[in-house]
């Protein structure tokens, strides 16, 4: 009778187990439609913008092309840093939101902009909702998780940005070989209205995080949401003591600049930034935004060029389902070095073979170098990247801390985005990926002296191992 009964209480446990990651998962798809923005927005340039610098239509030269492609970037570091000090105060459902409403007319403004400097502007606004939403998203979604899910949730928000930029790549890849419109860049663009207005009305039934509002002082609130994601109100009840456990009743009134007096949230900072740097410059949006240039000038034509560049985004769309799995079973530092380690010889054998690979082969051995540099950054290190940020930074400067971070993050995926072109025209592909391959060795070097390991523990746990060390 006893084993009987254990049975029926283990059982029940499950399914109560079953029914938290269920909710959570739920929460996460919707949330995450702000992800899959963030690469629509940022992917959809790559088919785009060779419409565009056309003479019949804006007539780019490479620096205006890297302006237009770059200018996004250039609006989300403003939007990042921005949106994460008012996530702290307006609280992170309300602001995405917010940045739903920027999605959208900054995606209406791009599509029927008159000229360069309409189009800069307009994709300086949508830049906002990207960088918003590259610190409130994860934050969110690090807050609202078990301790056992979070690497899996924030890594679903990654899924969803490299599944925004295989749509991009598709939408590109359709509109040019089968629809047949005149300025059919705007429609291009125009897209990405679809799931911004999705993402607000989606967002109108989640709640809002639990860790916000006990930052906040409103404990009835959070209790009252951690009760319906949680196995049970007792769960929700000791989470909530172990938040205020770690977290002083008045952290409201701390103010988080002065928070950087403290040479252990200094240090946070500094590898946040570090971080984020190091992301760009392993030249990831090198293949996002010009990847269509770059199979094209190996030899592909224009419309199979965007054909062959879905590639790269299948690519990346599964090793982040891969990634997602692994990234809760791997230690996260070495799972990083080991992908900073694949880019690197992506991008050497890349420079090789463009040297001893006929015209005809050339074009094929471009894209399996691209596909392959793809898989590594996706399936460890940008995924890993954005866990790490939404985990390092303690509550009282998670939105000052993510936000800084992902400032530096985008002012270099801005001169990344901008430089690219003009060294491309000038120094020629093999020098420029040769210069990228030595900035990936200097980020592989970064990882191995700074990255922290946090694979395992709860947010309070991470930050009390930073303040013993």
């Amino acid at each position: 009778m006893r084993e009987e009964n254990a049975i029926n209480i283990e059982d029940e446990t499950s399914d109560d187990n079953d029914n938290v990651v269920r909710k959570l998962k739920g929460i996460a798809s919707v949330a995450t439609i702000g992800g899959l923005l963030f690469g629509f927005d940022t992917g959809v340039i790559n088919g785009a913008i060779s419409y565009m610098a056309s003479p019949k239509e804006l007539n780019l030269s490479p620096s205006n092309e890297g302006l237009v492609t770059s200018s996004v970037t250039l609006g989300a570091a403003f939007g990042a840093i921005v949106s994460g000090h008012l996530s702290d105060k307006a609280g992170r459902k309300r602001l995405i939101i917010i940045l739903a409403i920027l999605f959208f007319f900054g995606t209406l403004g791009c599509s029927i902009a008159p000229n360069v400097i309409s189009i800069i502007f307009f994709r300086i606004i949508v830049g906002l909702g990207v960088g918003g939403a590259s610190v409130v998203v994860p934050t969110y979604l690090s807050e609202i998780a078990t301790t056992d899910l979070r690497g899996q949730l924030v890594t679903q928000n990654e899924f969803m940005i490299v599944t925004g930029q295989l749509l991009a790549f598709v939408v590109n890849a359709l509109f040019a070989n089968f629809v047949n419109v005149p300025h059919i860049w705007r429609y291009m663009l125009g897209f990405g209205m679809i799931p911004a207005t999705a993402l607000f009305i989606g967002m109108q039934f989640l709640p809002e995080s639990p860790r916000w509002l006990v930052l906040k002082g409103r404990d009835e609130e959070a209790l009252k949401i951690l009760s319906t994601i949680r196995r049970d109100e007792s769960d929700g009840r000791r989470e909530l003591r172990t938040v205020h456990s770690i977290m002083n009743k008045n952290t409201e009134k701390i103010k988080p600049v002065k928070e950087l007096r403290k040479p252990w949230i200094r240090r946070l900072v500094v590898i946040g930034a570090g971080l984020g740097i190091m992301q760009q410059f392993i030249g990831v949006n090198i293949m996002m935004y010009y990847g269509t240039s770059i199979l094209n000038q190996a030899g592909f034509t224009k419309s199979s060029s965007m054909i062959a560049n879905i590639g790269n985004g299948i690519v990346a769309v599964i090793a982040t389902i891969v990634s997602m799995h692994l990234i809760t079973q791997l230690n996260r530092r070495k799972y990083m070095l080991t992908g900073i380690a694949g880019t690197t010889v992506s991008l050497i054998t890349l420079v090789i073979l463009s040297h001893v690979l006929n015209s005809a082969m050339l074009p094929y051995g471009v894209i399996i170098c691209l596909m392959t540099f793809m898989a590594f950054f996706q399936g460890a290190i940008s995924p890993l990247v954005w866990v790490l940020l939404s985990e390092i930074f303690p509550q009282h400067i998670r939105g000052l801390g993510m936000g800084a971070a992902t400032f530096f993050l985008w002012i270099s995926n801005f001169v990344v985005g901008y430089v690219f072109p003009i060294m491309n025209s000038t120094m020629g592909p093999s020098l420029t990926f040769i210069i990228f391959a030595i900035f990936n060795v200097i980020a592989w070097f970064f990882a191995y002296k700074c990255v922290p390991e946090t694979r395992g523990l709860t947010l309070e746990e991470i930050q009390q191992k930073f303040i013993n060390e």
